[in-house]
């Protein structure tokens, strides 16, 4: 019974992030993601080996990772600081735009 009540919580969670993704706006995460240019690049190719590209990333997959940073629950002493003062929607507009770069 825990494994079905689990198991549905994280699809539930599964299907509120891809559809908070999908209304993103990208042009609005791109406004926001000068900062990010500094280590992931301005076009969200990496400009160094120890961090990772973000264009063309799945925006499910960006967003869960951003969220993660913003709320503890992934620890980089780098990326803590960057993310902390995202909202919600802030979040899934720099998903939204990262995913849009190929």
């Amino acid at each position: 019974m825990k494994r079905q009540i689990l198991t549905t919580l994280t699809a539930v969670a599964l299907a509120t992030i891809t559809n908070m993704a999908s209304a993103a706006d990208a042009a609005a995460g791109k406004a926001k993601a000068g900062s990010c240019a500094g280590c992931h690049g301005p076009k969200g190719i990496s400009i160094a080996p120890t961090y990772p590209n973000l264009a063309g990333q799945k925006e499910a997959y960006l967003l869960a990772q951003i969220k993660a940073f913003r709320d503890g629950a992934r620890k980089n002493a780098m990326m803590e600081p960057m993310v902390k003062g995202l909202s919600d929607a802030d979040a899934a507009n720099l998903a939204a735009y990262f995913s849009s770069l190929k």
